[in-house]
């Protein structure tokens, strides 16, 4: 009898396997094919203090192995989504979710945490600092290690639950941002998100999309997005989320491996809406193939 069992930072979830903010909304659509409380938790919609319509359309492109989006953090702000959204969700869904923030200024990100933080249902806050789709904000704060320490630090400040910082691979040294959120009091990262990319349509000669740049994800990211969860987990000591193209059991099995307590996946989720009931149904066949009693036992294992 295998174990999938983890625990992120004293929560204890069934199994690593986590749907990535973005992909699955408030859990609501997905609920509708299969009872999502089979998985380990989920991220829901990524929330701003102010409501956000989002960028202009076209925001999605396809793209070999993967896609584009410029989806721009569309959502109801976070008033809406305490009033109405987290109390319609105790109808489906009956573990702790993750509660995942943006923002365009410390302050903005300061607000929201608080209030979400107070809600009964939130088990942990994943604070974005990376996200390519926005102007002056998401990844603004997420490419300097002081930029990204002083957003650490100031949430940490008025929050109680677990703080996990969303970092991104849009940079030179992600270590050194990993560790500047550490140093200011994270309790965990998660990484990655979305590559910036781009492309054009050939009759027109025009950006396809309409912000002209988007955030590139799916299985084209994952060898990108493990050697960074390799290489952060080499330098800190705190747990990690690990994401990014992450489409089957042996990817969730490779990324604890590279050193993540949790997996998220995301862009799967879109292609096929019972990605992440089949992950979780496949992970003890693959675990007994390879040997493996407990996932837990296998974080980081790569390392020697």
């Amino acid at each position: 009898m295998v174990n999938l069992s983890v625990s992120l930072c004293g929560l204890r979830l069934d199994n690593p396997v986590i749907p990535a903010s973005g992909c699955f909304g408030y859990g609501k659509e997905f609920a509708a094919f299969y009872d999502i409380n089979c998985l380990g938790s989920f991220s829901f919609k990524g929330t701003t203090l102010h409501p956000r319509f989002g960028n202009p359309t076209p925001r999605i492109a396809e793209t070999p192995m993967g896609m584009l989006n410029a989806v721009g953090l569309q959502n109801p702000g976070v008033e809406h989504v305490i009033a109405q959204e987290l109390p319609e969700m105790k109808a489906y869904f009956h573990k702790p979710v993750i509660a995942n923030v943006s923002g365009f200024s410390i302050e903005e990100y300061v607000e929201t945490c608080r209030l979400l933080d107070a809600q009964e249902q939130v088990g942990l806050l994943e604070v974005n600092i990376s996200c390519p789709n926005v102007h002056g904000g998401g990844m603004a704060f997420g490419t300097i290690p002081d930029s990204a320490a002083a957003v650490t630090k100031a949430v940490k400040a008025v929050t109680k639950k677990p703080v996990f910082i969303k970092l991104s691979p849009n940079v030179t040294d992600i270590v050194s941002i990993a560790k500047a959120c550490q140093d200011a009091g994270a309790d965990g990262l998660s990484l990655i998100n979305t590559l910036l990319g781009m492309r054009i349509d050939l009759k027109p000669r025009r950006p396809i999309l309409a912000n002209t740049m988007g955030g590139l994800s799916g299985p084209a990211v994952f060898p990108v997005a493990l050697r960074m969860v390799y290489q952060v987990h080499k330098a800190v000591s705190i747990p990690l989320m690990g994401m990014g193209g992450v489409s089957s059991a042996r990817d969730v099995i490779e990324m604890m491996l590279a050193g993540a307590t949790a997996v998220q996946v995301g862009a799967a989720n879109l292609v096929n809406p019972y990605a992440c009931k089949e992950i979780i149904e496949q992970l003890p066949a693959e675990m007994e193939k390879l040997h493996i009693h407990s996932l837990e036992e296998i974080i980081g294992g790569a390392h020697s």
